[in-house]
């Protein structure tokens, strides 16, 4: 019992286990039961899913606030809705890469389910080494804030672009040195085939398994902006954590409803871009201005809350003309 009690960066170690068991138990949930076979999932029961699990990262917030008081509880939904949105872009690009790849919507969810297992590892791999730079190296946040303000403004005036995954360093490089199949085999990532030269089975990668470590790729990207972002609202390691991989969690399941309809989400991203310049600002709002008092968590929340709520509900009013027709 008194391990469980310890402090594990900062939190005891019975809160980072309850969270380990929440994320096993859905995943287990999710891909035994949910989703024992391959198969396409519809928009209705994309969004009816993706309404479970945000239902799960609230009660897990609501959980927070009542064991870590109300201003992390704070910081924890604000991360979490701030995650949440950055994802919707990320949709976009997974969407781009399942396409170029011809995968078919059958077998998107597992391998979206193995890239977020990996992500998952990732996320907690960067946000370890951040919160022990930023606690050794507190002006580190200051870069961090700086960053995010530069982000936000290039976002703000940077032209729609697709990008080339056909010209992928990573791409080329394991088509270049490890055998790749031209067409896919069903749900496996690898396969044995007749090497033509030598008659003998060889191991093969499948266009599978290229998708997936470029989505592996693609998250690590659009990590270098959402982690930033949660350690300007807070330092500790258990909230930028818990938020971050609770947003993620769900990603698969809304992925099936967003991919059918992002592009009705283009004015999304000029709000994206105004909250991550008001979570750089906040920083130096904070220290400089009000002499290292702490920002309002619920200010800060609402404004995130009212941005992002603001950017989806313009994108679809905007884009009313390109809704399908019921």
């Amino acid at each position: 019992m008194d391990i469980l009690m310890m402090d594990w960066l900062g939190t005891p170690v019975w809160f980072w286990l309850t969270f380990l068991a929440i994320v096993v138990a859905l995943t287990a949930f999710d891909l035994g039961v949910l989703h024992k076979e391959d198969r396409e999932m519809g928009i209705a029961e994309s969004l009816k899913l993706s309404a479970f699990y945000i239902g799960i990262a609230l009660l897990f917030g609501a959980w927070i606030w009542v064991e870590k008081g109300a201003d992390l509880g704070m910081k924890y939904y604000t991360g979490f809705f701030i995650e949440k949105a950055l994802s919707i872009d990320n949709v976009f690009v997974i969407s781009l890469i399942f396409t170029f790849f011809a995968i078919p919507r059958m077998y998107q969810y597992r391998a979206l389910l193995w890239g977020i297992m990996a992500v998952i590892v990732l996320r907690g791999v960067m946000i370890a080494a951040g919160a022990a730079l930023v606690q050794q190296f507190y002006w580190l946040l200051y870069v961090f804030a700086a960053f995010l303000i530069a982000t936000g403004v290039r976002m703000l005036w940077a032209s729609d672009h697709e990008p080339d995954i056909s010209k992928n360093p990573v791409v080329r490089w394991i088509s270049n040195h490890m055998r790749v199949t031209k067409e896919l085999h069903g749900q496996h990532f690898f396969v044995k085939e007749v090497d033509p030269k030598t008659g003998k089975l060889v191991r093969a990668a499948t266009p599978l398994f290229l998708a997936l470590v470029v989505i592996n790729l693609a998250d690590l990207v659009f990590a270098v902006d959402s982690v930033p972002a949660i350690f300007a609202i807070t330092t500790d390691t258990f909230i930028v954590y818990t938020s971050n991989i609770m947003a993620i969690l769900g990603l698969r399941a809304l992925y099936f409803a967003l991919a059918a309809m992002v592009h009705r989400f283009h004015y999304l991203k000029y709000a994206l871009a105004l909250v991550l310049v008001f979570i750089g600002s906040k920083i130096f709002v904070s220290d400089f201005l009000m002499d290292g008092a702490k920002f309002p968590p619920v200010l800060s929340l609402a404004v995130t809350f009212g941005l992002i709520l603001g950017g989806i509900f313009w994108s679809l009013w905007k884009t009313r003309e390109n809704a399908p027709a019921r």
